[in-house]
């Protein structure tokens, strides 16, 4: 009988060697995705919904003079301004604070609501920071953490956002951000603004509205919509139904913009009201195009600027795109300008920087 070629001896062993491994290599990869899932349910358990006490030291008489309604005045009832902030940032910059100020003067007996992620549940102060200290100057202003297992509990988004995979996807922070805006206009209703607008005057009047930033598409960058509106509930439907993690823009603007064009049903996208929706036009909420961003840093006269925000509310500043763009303070550039006039006490705030 021939003897078994050594090779042929040796197979079992090598294959038995290669199964210890993928066993351990395996072993290996459940018990970290344990951990991570542990670590994140930890870190979300950290957060509450609790408001924090504002630091003070900003000195609010000599440049926040900001006029409270008289006594005796009924509070309109509309809802609250909301901003979201769903990273664990805590060091805002001024373009955040400039949104929370310019919001905060426009809406004086509004509750001015800034969620953020970053918070910890169980802390009465807020980081001892200027841009906290500038907004506790705003009566109306108040500063909580962003609870998302809260926020998301009772809606179609609670098992899209627990699956625990969920945070590496490629744009996971600004698709929470967009999930957070539907919910938030969903369960309470009222205005929420991105912390990158730059806010001109009131908005409670454009009610079940949000606003074309281009040709034949929509932005939730604005929304303003009464609470369990069905338009905010088919677009949290959407959210999860279509949902595509690997496409830009998929689950916000072009979320939006499939759901108004069933909503009508339409095949364009124009300035209109349909069914108690109002897109509204761009120079509503969107007058620089995000294509014309460096406009922004350009000089601009004050009749030029007159003009251009004759018939704007607010001024999307699209951070995203210039972010690394220096702005010289003071200057005539539209948006120094912009700064000067809706958010003076973070202006002030820059020119002393």
């Amino acid at each position: 009988m021939l003897g078994m070629p050594n090779s042929l001896l040796k197979l079992p062993r090598v294959l038995l060697s290669h199964k210890h491994r993928a066993l351990f290599i395996l072993t290996l990869m459940l018990v970290s995705f344990a951990y991570l899932t542990l670590y994140w349910r930890i870190a979300e358990d950290s957060y509450g919904s609790g408001l924090y006490n504002l630091p003070g030291e900003f000195n609010c008489a000599h440049s926040v003079p900001f006029s409270l309604p008289n006594a005796g005045e009924p509070s309109p009832s509309r809802g609250n301004v909301f901003f979201v902030e769903t990273s664990e940032r805590t060091n805002p910059g001024y373009l955040f604070s400039c949104s929370v100020e310019s919001a905060a003067r426009t809406h004086p007996r509004t509750s001015v609501v800034v969620l953020m992620k970053g918070l910890a549940k169980g802390n009465a102060s807020l980081p001892k920071h200027w841009v906290f200290s500038l907004l506790s100057c705003f009566p109306n202003v108040e500063i909580r953490p962003l609870d998302l297992p809260e926020l998301f509990s009772g809606t179609p988004l609670k098992k899209w956002y627990l699956w625990p995979l969920r945070r590496w996807e490629p744009y996971f922070l600004p698709v929470l951000s967009d999930a957070c805006r539907i919910v938030l206009m969903w369960k309470f209703g009222g205005i929420y603004l991105d912390t990158d607008f730059i806010v001109l005057r009131n908005l409670q009047n454009l009610t079940n509205s949000l606003g074309i930033q281009s040709e034949d598409e929509l932005n939730g960058a604005f929304l303003s919509f009464k609470p369990k509106h069905r338009f905010m509930a088919l677009c949290m439907k959407d959210f999860v139904k279509n949902y595509n993690a690997w496409i830009w823009g998929h689950q916000g603007p072009h979320l939006l913009t499939r759901v108004f064009k069933k909503w009508c049903p339409i095949r364009t996208i124009q300035s209109m009201s349909c069914k108690g929706v109002r897109a509204l036009d761009p120079e509503a909420v969107y007058p620089i195009p995000w294509q014309d961003w460096k406009k922004l840093f350009e000089a601009i006269s004050a009749s030029e600027l007159h003009k251009l925000l004759k018939n704007t509310y607010a001024v999307h500043i699209w951070n995203q795109m210039n972010h690394r763009t220096r702005l010289e303070i003071p200057s005539q550039a539209l948006l120094a300008q912009l700064y000067s006039q809706f958010c003076p006490a973070t202006y002030a705030k820059m020119k002393q920087d």
